[in-house]
């Protein structure tokens, strides 16, 4: 009896091996029979690629300078030191406010408090110098925030420690109080445009804002804030209880409409 020798062709292993992000994939061996047809592998192998970019994609944010707390501390305080102004001036006088020597963080905004304030003193209000009948010069003297705290217990420290550096201590307070107070230093100067000559001076005009954190017994806190209307809710859109409602000149075009 002859024997026919039975030959087998051994199909090359192949698989894929999953790198890490930032890797290249690495092709190795698996049974070709396993995976079906051999379309299959650079299907496979596509896919593979598309899920290692996606898992490698990071979103990135940035965040302002400054907090919405800290620009509404600001913002408040300079509100309430430009309706303290008292500069006297007499009423319908062409005004040209003169800005040159008010700085300060956020002073567009507090140079345009000053000038609602002027408005509604009864000046009128002109773009240029040669215009006016009186210059007011406005000057700050403070437009910032203030910080101080004081805490009954361990204040967070760093204790050394002999040939090994230093070790942390985190803070444990029985009671703590975190204040920020906004501060508006303003004042104005009026005088005559054409001879310099002094019309009114204000004094040195102040407001305040403030935010305070509480904490105690390490599980109770709470926060008091003179920045935000009570019922911040009603802010998002106009309302007849709003937390703020314009006022309208008398003899204004939108004073006549109803």
């Amino acid at each position: 009896m002859s024997q026919v020798a039975e030959s087998r062709h051994i199909s090359p292993r192949r698989h894929i091996f999953v790198p890490s992000c930032g890797e290249a994939p690495v092709m190795t061996a698996f049974p070709r029979h396993s995976m079906g047809s051999r379309p299959f592998i650079p299907l496979a192998f596509a896919a593979m690629t598309a899920l290692l970019l996606a898992g490698c994609t990071t979103e990135r944010r940035t965040a302002p300078s400054r907090t919405a707390t800290e620009q509404l501390m600001i913002s408040a305080a300079a509100d309430r030191a430009a309706q303290n102004l008292s500069i006297a001036i007499p009423a319908g006088t062409k005004v040209f406010v003169d800005s040159t020597w008010f700085e300060g963080t956020d002073s567009k905004y507090a140079i345009a408090a000053i000038r609602d304030r002027l408005l509604r003193r009864g000046a009128h209000l002109v773009e240029k110098r040669e215009q006016a009948a009186m210059i007011v010069e406005l000057r700050s003297g403070a437009l910032s925030i203030d910080e101080n705290s004081l805490i009954v217990g361990i204040p967070q420290l760093d204790v050394p420690i002999p040939l090994a550096g230093s070790l942390g201590v985190p803070e444990i307070a029985l009671f703590k109080r975190a204040r920020r107070q906004g501060v508006a230093k303003f004042a104005a100067t009026g005088y005559d445009a054409e001879t310099g000559k002094l019309i009114s001076s204000s004094a040195s005009d102040f407001g305040f804002s403030q935010q305070t954190e509480f904490d105690a017994l390490f599980f109770i806190s709470w926060t008091t804030s003179d920045v935000m209307p009570e019922e911040t809710g009603k802010i998002l859109g106009p309302s007849p209880t709003s937390a703020h409602q314009g006022e309208v000149a008398k003899g204004s075009p939108g004073s006549q409409r109803r």
